[in-house]
C-alpha cells in the first residue's frame, strides 16, 4: 500500500503529539531508489553483468544495449585496421593517458596499452591513425601557458610510441587526418581549418588555412555555444566526407550535435548535408545528453555505424561515455543516423551464432598489485616528470610514496569506471607522518574522500578537509567506500569482518564539469600525502 504525506497532514499529526508519543516508531529505512536523488526515470534499464558486475552493452542475444563502453570515454578516435578496430579517448590531466582499445566487433572492447606515458599538459581529442604501415597519434595539449598539438608514432599499436613532436598549432584543437586527392597527408582542426603534413606526418609544410564554414543551428535553439570542433573525415567512393561537432560538448543536454558536409576535394567546396543535424539530444528527458563528436566506421560486413560520446542522463559524474549509432547510406550518397535516442538495444554489428560464449569485454578494476596495471588501469592526477617513482609494486602490495598535504596537491592515483554504483575497498598501511586514504576525485578543487593518520581520520568533502575525528585502528586499517548513485558511504575496519559505518555520508552528483569546468569525470582511487609512503594491499572493486 501507498503511504503519501502532505502538508496538511504533517502539520495534523504534529499537533496531536501528545496523543502520538507513546506510539512505536515507523521503520525509516529507506530503499535505494528513494535514496538516489537523480535518474529515476531510467532506473529499471539493465546491462548484461560482466566482470565484477560491471554493466557490459552485449546482451548476448543478438542486442546491445548502449553505452559500448561505460565510464569517461571522450572525445573516441577510431581506427579500423584490417579486421580489427583500435580506439582510443581524451585523458586530460591523466598520465599515463590515451589507452588504446581493440574489438573485433565493435562491442567488446579490451584495453591493450597507455601511449602516453608523459605529462605534456591536459590532453584533448586525439587522433589515431595509420599510414604507410604506421600508426599516428595526434594529440592537441595544453597547459597554463603553452597550447599546441603534437604527433607520437609507434610501428606497432602496442608500442613502444614515440616522445611526443610538437607541430606548433597554438591556436586550434581536435585534429582529424585524412589523405587528399592529391595523395597529401592534411590535418583538419577546429574552426573548419587545415594544414598540410609533411609526407612522414611529422611536421606541418604550409600554413593554417580556412576552408569549411560549419552549418549552423537555429539562434533559439539552446545550446552551451557554436564550438565547431572535432573534425573526423573519410572517403568513401568520390567523396570526402566530414563530421563535425558543433553546440558544445557539455552545458545544457541538448546543446552538443553532430553535423556532416561533403566535398570531392578536400580543398573544397564543402555542401552541408541537407539532414543537418544528425544526431542531436532534444529533450532533457532523454537517456542520453549532449551526444556528438562523431567517427564514421565500417563493419565487417560492410554496413556503417557512427561512434560518439554523450553524458548519461542524471550522470555527468561518470564523464561522456561511448556510445554507438547504426548508419545508412541513402541513394544520394548521404549517410543517416538510425539508432534514434539510443535508449533501446540494437542489433549487434557482428551477429554471433548461437552458444557462441560472449567475448571479453573491459577488464577487472581489483587489483592484488601482482601484475602491472599502472597505465591501463591506473593514472596519476597532473603527474610530475617523476611521478611513476612513487608507484611501487612488492611483496602483494602498491607501496605509494606520499606527497602534498591532502588530495588536491599529492597527485592521487585515480582509474574510470562505469556503473552508477559501486564499491571500493582496501587493506591501508601507512608510515609515522603519513595520511592516507580512498577518494572519489575530480580534480584539485573538488573531490570527496576518506583517509587517516595514525591518530585520526580525515574527512574530505567538497574538496575541503571538513573533519577529524578519533582512529582507533592506528596505522593499518581497512576501508570501503561506496557510491551508490551519488550517495557516498563510508566504513572501516580492523579485521576485514566486523565493519563500522563512517559518521557521515555525502551526495556528490555535482562533482562535474557544468560545476566545475575540466571535461572530466569523477574518479575512485587512493591518495597518500605527508611524509614516508603508504602500503595498500587486495584492492576490490565491485560493481552494485
Amino acid at each position: 500500500m501507498t503511504r503519501s504525506i502532505h502538508r496538511r497532514g504533517l502539520f495534523g499529526g504534529l499537533a496531536a503529539g501528545a496523543a502520538a508519543a507513546s506510539l512505536p516508531a515507523p521503520a525509516l529505512t529507506q530503499t535505494r531508489d528513494q535514496i538516489a536523488p537523480f535518474g529515476r526515470d531510467w532506473s529499471r534499464q539493465t546491462w548484461t553483468p560482466g566482470v565484477e558486475g560491471q554493466r557490459r552493452a552485449d546482451r548476448d542475444d543478438g542486442t546491445f544495449l548502449n553505452p559500448v563502453i561505460a565510464g569517461d570515454r571522450p572525445d573516441p578516435t577510431i581506427l579500423k585496421d584490417g579486421d580489427v578496430y583500435y580506439m582510443t579517448f581524451s585523458s586530460f590531466e591523466s598520465v599515463p593517458g590515451l589507452v588504446i582499445w581493440r574489438s573485433t566487433d565493435l562491442i567488446n572492447w579490451t584495453p591493450i596499452t597507455a601511449a602516453l606515458t608523459r605529462n605534456i599538459g591536459s590532453v584533448w581529442a586525439p587522433e589515431l591513425c595509420k599510414h604507410d604501415g604506421r600508426y599516428f597519434l595526434y594529440i592537441p595539449a595544453r597547459t597554463e601557458t603553452y597550447r599546441t598539438s603534437y604527433v607520437s608514432w609507434a610501428d606497432r599499436i602496442e608500442g613502444p610510441w614515440s616522445d611526443p613532436i610538437d607541430l606548433h598549432l597554438p591556436d586550434h584543437i581536435d585534429p582529424g587526418h585524412i589523405v587528399g586527392e592529391d595523395g597529401k597527408r592534411y590535418l583538419f582542426l577546429s574552426g573548419g581549418d587545415m594544414v598540410p603534413l609533411a609526407d612522414d606526418g611529422l611536421s606541418t609544410t604550409g600554413p593554417v588555412r580556412h576552408v569549411y564554414d560549419p552549418w549552423r543551428y537555429p539562434d533559439d535553439w539552446t545550446v552551451e555555444s557554436f564550438s565547431p570542433e572535432g573534425p573526423k573525415l573519410i572517403r568513401r567512393g568520390e567523396w570526402f566526407y566530414m563530421i563535425t561537432a558543433v553546440g558544445g560538448t557539455a552545458g545544457p543536454p541538448t546543446g552538443h550535435m553532430v553535423i556532416a558536409a561533403r566535398s570531392r576535394s578536400i580543398h573544397g567546396p564543402w555542401k552541408d548535408h541537407p539532414g543537418n543535424p544528425l544526431v542531436r539530444t532534444t529533450s532533457a528527458a532523454e537517456k542520453w545528453w549532449s551526444r556528438g563528436h562523431a567517427t564514421l566506421i565500417e563493419a565487417p560486413d560492410g554496413r556503417w555505424w557512427m561512434v560518439y560520446h554523450g553524458y548519461e542522463n542524471a550522470f555527468w559524474t561518470l564523464g561522456r561515455q561511448l556510445l554507438l549509432d547504426p548508419v545508412e547510406w541513402d541513394e544520394n550518397g548521404w549517410f543517416h543516423a538510425r539508432g534514434g535516442d539510443l535508449s533501446k538495444p540494437l542489433p549487434l554489428p557482428v551477429p554471433r551464432a548461437p552458444g557462441t560464449p560472449l567475448p571479453p569485454h573491459g577488464m577487472a578494476l581489483s587489483d592484488d598489485f601482482s601484475r602491472d596495471k599502472f597505465g591501463v588501469q591506473w593514472s596519476f592526477y597532473d603527474a610530475a616528470p617523476d611521478e611513476a617513482e612513487r608507484f611501487l609494486r612488492r611483496d602483494g602490495a602498491l607501496h605509494l610514496k606520499a606527497k602534498g598535504r591532502s588530495p588536491r596537491d599529492c597527485s592521487p592515483l585515480t582509474f574510470i569506471q562505469g556503473d552508477q554504483a559501486y564499491q571500493i575497498e582496501c587493506d591501508i598501511e601507512i608510515d609515522p607522518g603519513c595520511t592516507a586514504g580512498l577518494v572519489i576525485f575530480y580534480d584539485h578543487a573538488l573531490y570527496a574522500g576518506l583517509g587517516f593518520d595514525k591518530d585520526r581520520f580525515v574527512t574530505h568533502q567538497f574538496g575541503l578537509e571538513r573533519g577529524r575525528p578519533d582512529n582507533p585502528h592506528g596505522r593499518r586499517m581497512k576501508l570501503r567506500l561506496t557510491n551508490d548513485r551519488h550517495i557516498i558511504t563510508f566504513h572501516h575496519s580492523a579485521d576485514g569482518e566486523t565493519w563500522t559505518k563512517f559518521d557521515r555520508q555525502m551526495e556528490v552528483s555535482g562533482y562535474h564539469h557544468n560545476v566545475r569546468g575540466g571535461f572530466m569525470m569523477l574518479r575512485p582511487g587512493l591518495y597518500a600525502a605527508g611524509e614516508g609512503e603508504a602500503r595498500f594491499r587486495n584492492f576490490r572493486f565491485q560493481a552494485l
